[in-house]
Order: structure tokens, then sequence, then C-alpha cells
């Protein structure tokens, strides 16, 4: 299972991103990240940040994956004139290969940004996230833990942007929740200049089995993330 913040363009631009320098045609940006993600071999992925126009690329371009989706109310809003998307709505995406089943879509109550979107595949629950960047997070981790909580005995598999570290994650979540361990050498997930700041944000969490072989792969300034990646054993 893989999972990547791949940066909405009204963010990057809203927050003077590295990747607008890098990447100044979003169609082209978008068509690489798409690329990107036709070569990923997954069954999972879990996308956050995902425009319109991005949904609209990788939907043609993966046909034989299923897309489910979650849209924000909130549509991002440019502080500027710039308006570089003919569909800015924002998603969180996860695609799937196999038979699945949408069992939930909501954005937080307290974010109307950011949210978790529920799909059983293989008997297993999969969850997308992304957390809000400051003390919200505290209540979205406690309803990410009722969300896969139940039914008892159904693996559950959390994945996504948690905008926090992994013993925060871990803490909060309890007893019976794997987060996954990166080996020291792992890139960060969230390259950062400021040390200050948490770069290990982006997590696979597991309840029901265990994680093993994860890594981060350098995307190459596609985002301003990098693709996490993990083997699930269930």
């Amino acid at each position: 299972m893989a999972t990547w913040n791949v940066l909405h363009r009204v963010h990057a631009e809203n927050w003077s991103e590295d990747v607008l320098a890098r990447w100044p045609d979003e169609s082209e940006r978008i068509a690489a990240v798409t690329a990107r993600l036709v070569t990923r071999t997954e069954q999972v992925i879990a996308l956050q940040e995902v425009s319109g126009d991005q949904l609209a690329s990788i939907r043609l371009a993966l046909p034989e994956r299923t897309v489910h989706t979650l849209r924000y109310p909130r549509v991002p809003a440019p502080r500027h004139a710039i308006r570089p998307l003919r569909a800015p709505e924002e998603y969180l995406v996860l695609l799937v290969d196999g038979q699945s089943r949408k069992v939930a879509a909501d954005s937080f109550e307290d974010d109307p940004g950011k949210g978790a979107l529920s799909v059983e595949t293989a008997g297993t629950l999969v969850v997308a996230t992304h957390l809000s960047g400051d003390q919200r997070r505290t209540r979205q981790l406690a309803r990410l833990a009722e969300l896969t909580a139940a039914p008892p005995g159904q693996a559950a598999v959390l994945l996504g942007d948690f905008n926090t570290d992994r013993a925060t994650v871990a803490s909060a979540l309890g007893p019976g929740y794997d987060v996954v361990d990166l080996p020291p050498e792992a890139l960060p997930t969230r390259p950062r200049t400021s040390s200050s700041e948490p770069q290990w944000i982006d997590h696979v969490v597991v309840r029901g089995g265990r994680n093993s072989s994860a890594a981060v792969e350098d995307v190459g300034g596609l985002s301003d993330h990098n693709l996490l990646r993990a083997n699930i054993t269930l």
C-alpha cells in the first residue's frame, strides 16, 4: 500500500511552495503526477490534496483501477488573482486494484477541508485520511480510532497525511495499532527547511496486522511530499 499528498495547486500558490518554480505549468505537473501513479503496483494508493483537474487525469489514465473519492465541502480559494485550475475543488482519493466497496466518506466536523474516506477491499477496511495541522487533529485521531474499531475481527489500515509525527499518532490511537516505523536513513515524507517542524508526517497504520518493508520514495519535486509505501501483513 502507498500514500502520497500530491499537493493541490491552489495550496502551492497560496504558500509559495518550491513546486511552483520547478513546475510553472500545472497541466504538465498533473500529467507527470499521473504518469508516476500509472507505474505503481500497490493494491491500494491513498492520495491527498487532489484537484479536480488531477482527478480527471487519473481517471483517464487508470481505467482499470477503482477510484473512490471524498469531495471536501471547502473549495481552496486563491489568495491572488491566479486561477491555475479548471476544476479547483479538492478530493481525498483511494485507488484500488480489485473489488472494493465504499463504506464512508466524510469531512471532519471541525475542518471542511480535511476528512476520511473508507473502503472495504479483500476483507480489509482501508481508510485514507488527511488531518489538520493544529490541535484539531486530536479529535480527528479519536474519530479515526472510532472508524477503525469495528467490527473487532476485521483488519484495518489507515493511510495518509497526519500532519504530525509517528509517536503522536501511535499514542492517540492506542494499543493494537502498528504505525510504520521507518529506518533511520529514510527520506522525509514532508521535507522542510525548518528543523523545528516534523518531517515524517505521512503514515501507514495497521490494526490486526503489521507493517513491513516500508520506504519513502523521492518524487523529484512533483509535490511537497514524498511517497510512502509499505507492505502489509494481515
